[in-house]
């Protein structure tokens, strides 16, 4: 009698509950129709991801029109800064890999915590509420199947073969390309150790290139390098699946960048930006990422292919947070500029 006594009691307590969250939800709802729009900055590809998540939202908040201006995330947050200079903020919703960190310097975040915050682990949400995890990347190396064989690399060390000098390419863009990688080294075999693989890899003649991590993919591809040093690993398998020669692999420190949403500061429509953030960080928001390809934040939700997370797949990463990335990314690109270049 007392287990089900109980039992009633906290089926009572879930039930209202829910019935709080709904009410709230209501009330945002309400707020946000009354502003009719909410302007959203991306960095998002907007055939892949913007359009598709833009009419999820739509059929389930009608009467919010989503407004949104893609650009890359430099970009983006110099624009919201901007804009909070010339005392003319317009953008409510901002996202991207390397946005978060410039306008936490500048004060332009306002602190907002969604309904489902609770689902994501705390590296993937700041403990003030100023961003979220959106989307993840999990940089892993990629490689020519045809130039390496199915078990020659299976840890960092074996990139020291001294049979790949010259073979290894990466990019050299800060935010997600060779920097992201020395300070992943950094964070998971600590300061000595991770100094001391950095000085003998560069003793490998890392090609240093100045294009996406896709392109360099790309041209692994094509077998001008034989290994790609910090690739997405979805993008190896997108195109194993149209037959190209490349897998990647799951050979630590595997960096995880991230793009982190949040709030602008004054933004003029601040119900309707709060609803946005809530839709595409609720369970349903993230399953519509995963159908258009992209990796959900949420530890819950799968990937339209399971193992390129570390849920599905069994590996583990090093996020990359907005407040890591901004309190040490000088350092890593020094680090880089002096061992690899």
């Amino acid at each position: 009698m007392k287990s089900r006594a109980v039992a009633s009691i906290v089926l009572i307590a879930a039930m209202l509950l829910a019935c709080l969250r709904a009410r709230a939800d209501d009330a945002l709802y309400e707020a946000a129709k009354k502003e009719g729009q909410v302007v959203w900055y991306t960095s998002l590809i907007v055939n892949q991801a913007v359009r598709p998540l833009v009419d999820a939202f739509n059929k389930k908040y009608p009467g919010v029109e989503v407004k949104y201006a893609r650009g890359d995330s430099g970009p983006n947050a110099i624009k919201v800064i901007n804009e909070a200079r010339a005392g003319r903020v317009e953008g409510d919703v901002f996202d991207g890999i390397a946005t978060t960190p410039p306008l936490l310097k500048a004060g332009l975040v306002e602190p907002f915590t969604p309904s489902e915050a609770n689902k994501y682990p705390q590296a993937l949400r700041d403990p003030d509420g100023r961003w979220n995890a959106l989307v993840l990347y999990f940089l892993t190396p990629g490689v020519n199947t045809q130039l390496v064989g199915k078990d020659e690399i299976k840890t960092a060390q074996d990139l020291l073969n001294p049979k790949w000098q010259g073979k290894i390419a990466w990019s050299t863009e800060p935010s997600s390309g060779a920097p992201v990688y020395v300070g992943a080294v950094l964070q998971t075999m600590g300061e000595d150790k991770g100094m001391a693989f950095l000085r003998a890899l560069a003793k490998q003649d890392i090609v240093n290139v100045d294009a996406t991590n896709r392109a360099i993919l790309d041209q692994v591809i094509l077998g001008q390098y034989a290994i790609a040093l910090s690739i997405f690993n979805h993008h190896a398998v997108l195109s194993a699946e149209k037959g190209a020669p490349v897998t990647w692999l799951k050979v630590e420190p595997i960096p995880a960048p991230f793009h982190s949403i949040g709030l602008v500061k004054n933004a003029p429509h601040p119900n309707a930006g709060k609803l946005l953030i809530d839709f595409l960080l609720s369970e349903e928001g993230q399953r519509a990422f995963a159908a258009v390809e992209y990796l959900p934040a949420m530890p819950s939700v799968p990937a339209k292919t399971p193992e390129v997370k570390p849920e599905g797949g069994g590996f583990s990463a090093t996020f990359i947070s907005p407040a890591m990335a901004s309190e040490n990314i000088d350092r890593w690109v020094k680090i880089k500029k002096e061992l690899f270049n």
